[in-house]
């Protein structure tokens, strides 16, 4: 394992432990055991100047959220060579639980 797969998979622990987001996973590997990787590296980006994660927000709203993420993410990236980084926090998505029990009877929430 190099030290970006290390980076990543420690960002990723970081994003699972904040209350109300998940590293998005693209769709067909979300639940992929097969993969020899974990299917999560897919939601970072480690660039030279800019650290990028994709999430799914379970939960609103959106400002103390991505504040969470900030503070869990951050202390990670402090002590490696991308502690000057900009930190992207991108949410490509919202869980139906981030809206509320307000169910249409009409629409399925699952695919």
């Amino acid at each position: 394992m190099n030290i970006e797969d290390e980076m990543t998979d420690r960002i990723i622990a970081a994003i699972d432990a904040v209350d109300g987001a998940h590293p998005a996973v693209p769709m067909g590997l979300q639940n992929s055991r097969w993969l020899p990787w974990n299917a999560g590296r897919a939601a970072v980006d480690l660039g030279e100047t800019v650290v990028e994660i994709r999430v799914v927000a379970t939960t609103l709203p959106l400002p103390p959220l991505l504040g969470k993420l900030d503070a869990a993410v951050r202390p990670v990236l402090a002590a490696s060579r991308w502690a000057d980084a900009v930190l992207r926090v991108h949410v490509v998505d919202l869980h139906v639980d981030a809206v509320g029990s307000h169910r249409d009877p009409d629409h399925s929430p699952g695919p």
